[in-house]
């Protein structure tokens, strides 16, 4: 990694804040773009933690640009050609950000999560077993936990307000927030990232379990994917000799934190817990694992 620092929070005085997510920060370039910030903050159960995973930001943005490579025949993306040395004057600011920072297009977001499942797990695994089915698809009785589903389902969610969970949705009230034909086209370019993304990574010795996307608009209204795509934020990596049915399988992903903040009594309330050395050290680890796994030959 090339971050020396960790970066839990950007301050540039350069361009206005617009916002600050989870994890990335927003600013204001110009009328046309955004520079996305994405710090090494954590989030877990909705909450952002108060400790940094050293390293994340450039995980995630290195990621997030593979897969943006990958994908740029099935739809056009948020990047653009300029660079965080285009718009940051300072010096000490640009090396800083490089390799964790995006300047990109200015799109209308979507209000929903899109939300694509291989397997069974997570919320969509609550769901099933309290009704059988999950976002509105009906499920064969009797699958396990982390069971592989018989085909992959698009399982949309809502965007919450911050400090608020996401709720699963239906692919119907997709329809209602933004329409048909977008939401088919949503649906369809979702499914088919996802399994592009997901047979790749079978080779590299990882299961995409599932993951979510986010989809932009511009000013004539063509969809473009924004934000991170299929990174260990969004995403659940399973290695292919730890899986089995029956049991939520270890992963290089944040699950790991998960599975820590559960052992604590923590009502899932912020403020979070701190998060110990050796937790936040495995994360890190995990996190840059899951980036040579899928990059590196």
């Amino acid at each position: 990694m090339t971050d020396s620092d960790e970066l839990f929070e950007s301050d540039l005085d350069e361009l206005e804040l617009l916002a600050r997510g989870k994890v990335r920060d927003i600013y204001a370039v110009d009328d046309d773009h955004l520079l996305i910030v994405t710090t090494d903050r954590l989030s877990a159960y909705d909450v952002i933690l108060p400790d940094p995973i050293p390293g994340k930001g450039e995980v995630l943005t290195r990621l997030s640009l593979f897969w943006f490579a990958m994908m740029k025949d099935l739809l056009p993306n948020q990047l653009t050609d300029l660079t965080v040395d285009d718009v940051i004057k300072d010096a000490q600011q640009r090396e800083r950000l490089r390799s964790r920072a995006l300047v990109v297009k200015r799109l209308t977001p979507l209000p929903i999560e899109a939300v694509v499942r291989g397997y069974l797990i997570g919320s969509g695994w609550r769901d099933y077993q309290a009704s059988g089915s999950t976002s509105g698809h009906q499920l064969p009785a009797g699958l396990e936990q982390a069971s592989r589903l018989p085909a992959s389902l698009f399982t949309p969610a809502s965007k919450a307000a911050a400090g608020e969970h996401d709720e699963n949705i239906s692919y119907d009230d997709v329809v209602d927030l933004i329409g048909e034909p977008l939401a088919g086209q949503v649906r369809d370019v979702s499914i088919r990232i996802y399994e592009r993304a997901a047979d790749y990574a079978l080779h590299r010795g990882i299961i995409i379990a599932d993951t979510k996307f986010e989809f932009g608009l511009d000013a004539k209204g063509r969809l473009h994917l924004i934000d991170e795509v299929l990174t260990p934020d969004s995403s659940r990596f399973w290695p292919v000799d730890g899986y089995r049915p029956g049991i939520s399988p270890p992963s290089f992903d944040k699950q790991f934190v998960r599975d820590y903040l559960d052992t604590l009594d923590w009502d899932k309330i912020a403020p979070g817990p701190a998060l110990p050395a050796d937790v936040l050290a495995q994360t890190a680890a995990k996190y840059r694992e899951a980036l040579a796994r899928m990059t590196e030959d």
